[in-house]
C-alpha cells in the first residue's frame, strides 16, 4: 500500500485550505484504516474554512477535515474482530469516552469528553482515514454510495424527527441546509400528515419543494404564522424542527407552533435569544428538546432501516459532486449560497 496520499489540510491559524501530500496515517489496534470514496461537506467545515471564530477556538491546526464519508476498509489492528478487508462502511465521528454519567447511563451521543474526528483530529477529507473500530458502521452494499457518505447529516434529520411521535402530524421546519431537506424526507417517510418548509433562500427553496414539502414559505415575503394557522384550522403546527440557528427563525418556532406541541432546536446560535418564557413556553404547554448529533446507535439503526426499504429520496439535496482537488471551489459554492450538498471525491469525480 501507497505511504503518502493526498489530503485537505487546514495548515495554518488562517481562513482557506490546500490540497497536500501528506503520511498515510498510522492505525492501533483497536482501529480500522478505511479508504475513502466519497466524503462530504457540512457547514462545520466551511466554519474551519474561514476560520472564524467558533474555528479558532476550537480548531487546532494543521487538520485534515472532513467527518462525513464512506469507503472500504483497507486494514485494521489486530484486536479488531467485526471487520474484514473490503467491507462497505461508514462511521459514527463522534468518539465517546465511555465512562462518563452520559455514556454510561445510554446517552453517549452527549458525552461529556467527547472528541470528534474531523474537528478534533485528522478527518476524511483525505484517500483513507483511520476510524477506532467502536465507531464503524457497516453498510449493506444496496444503500447507494452517496447516501452512505452523508449519514451524519441525515442521522441528525432522522434524531430530530423521531425525537416524538410524527404520524399524523403537522410538521414546519425551519431552516433547509441539507440537515432540514432531509428532515422533510424523514417526516413524510415517517407518515407526517403535512410538512411546511420556512427558508429565505430561493436555491434551498426550490430544492424544499422537490423534497416534496407541502408547502414551501418565504420568511422574507410570505407571513409565515398566518399560512400556516390558515392551513391547520388555526391550531399551529404540531412539531416545530428548527435547523438555522437564527434569531428570526427560533422566533418563528415559538410563533407557529401548536398549544401543546413540540419544538425540537438543532441549529446552533450565534449568540444568545431573547424569548417570553411565561408566553412562549409556560401558557402554551410546550415540549422543547436539544437535539445534538445522533443517538448512539439508535439513530443509525434508524436511517439505515428507512434507506434499505427505499423510504428516503434525498437526491435533490445533493447538488455538486467535485474532486477533492477542487476543494476551494465547492467552499466558494457554499459561501454564494449555490450548492446544498457537495459530496468529495479523492481520486476524482464519478
Amino acid at each position: 500500500m501507497a505511504k503518502l496520499m493526498q489530503a485537505v489540510v487546514k495548515p495554518h491559524t488562517a481562513p482557506g485550505a490546500e490540497i497536500r501530500e501528506v503520511q498515510v496515517p498510522e492505525f492501533g489496534r483497536n482501529d480500522v484504516l478505511v479508504g475513502v470514496r466519497i466524503a462530504s461537506i457540512c457547514g462545520t467545515d466551511l466554519h474551519i474554512y474561514e476560520w472564524d471564530r467558533w474555528a479558532q477556538a476550537r480548531i487546532h491546526p494543521p487538520l485534515i477535515p472532513g467527518h462525513e464519508f464512506c469507503g472500504e476498509v483497507v486494514a485494521f489492528g489486530e484486536e479488531v474482530t467485526t471487520v474484514k478487508e473490503g467491507d462497505f462502511v461508514s462511521a459514527e465521528m463522534h468518539v465517546a469516552c465511555g465512562k462518563c454519567l452520559q455514556c454510561r447511563t445510554g446517552e453517549a451521543h452527549i458525552c461529556q469528553n467527547v472528541s470528534i474526528i474531523g474537528v478534533d483530529s485528522n478527518g476524511a477529507f483525505a484517500e483513507y482515514v483511520v476510524i477506532p473500530e467502536s465507531n464503524i458502521w457497516k453498510l449493506d452494499p444496496a444503500i447507494p454510495q452517496e447516501y452512505a457518505s452523508i449519514l451524519d447529516p441525515l442521522g441528525n434529520a432522522v434524531h430530530s424527527v423521531l425525537a416524538g411521535e410524527v404520524v399524523g402530524k403537522t410538521v414546519a421546519i425551519t431552516g433547509c441546509g441539507p440537515i432540514g431537506l432531509f428532515a422533510i424526507a424523514v417526516a413524510r417517510a415517517a407518515g407526517a400528515a403535512q410538512v411546511f418548509a420556512i427558508e429565505v433562500n430561493h436555491h434551498r427553496r426550490r430544492i424544499a419543494a422537490q423534497m416534496k414539502a407541502d408547502w414551501v414559505l418565504d420568511p422574507a415575503s410570505d407571513d409565515v404564522p398566518s399560512a400556516i394557522f390558515e392551513r391547520t384550522s388555526g391550531l399551529g403546527a404540531d412539531i416545530v424542527l428548527e435547523m438555522a440557528g437564527h434569531p428570526q427563525a427560533i422566533r418563528t418556532a415559538f410563533d407557529v407552533v401548536r398549544r401543546g406541541g413540540r419544538i425540537s432546536l438543532l441549529g446552533l446560535t450565534s449568540k444568545p435569544v431573547s424569548l417570553n418564557f411565561s408566553e412562549d413556553i409556560i401558557f402554551k404547554g410546550i415540549t422543547i428538546q436539544g437535539i445534538n448529533g445522533r443517538r448512539m446507535y439508535q439513530t443509525w439503526y434508524e436511517m439505515t432501516a428507512l434507506l434499505k426499504a427505499g423510504k428516503l429520496d434525498l437526491r435533490p439535496a445533493i447538488t455538486d459532486r467535485i474532486a477533492m482537488k477542487d476543494f476551494s471551489i465547492a467552499m466558494e459554492r457554499l459561501k454564494a449560497g449555490e450548492a446544498s450538498k457537495i459530496l468529495v471525491y479523492p481520486n476524482g469525480t464519478r
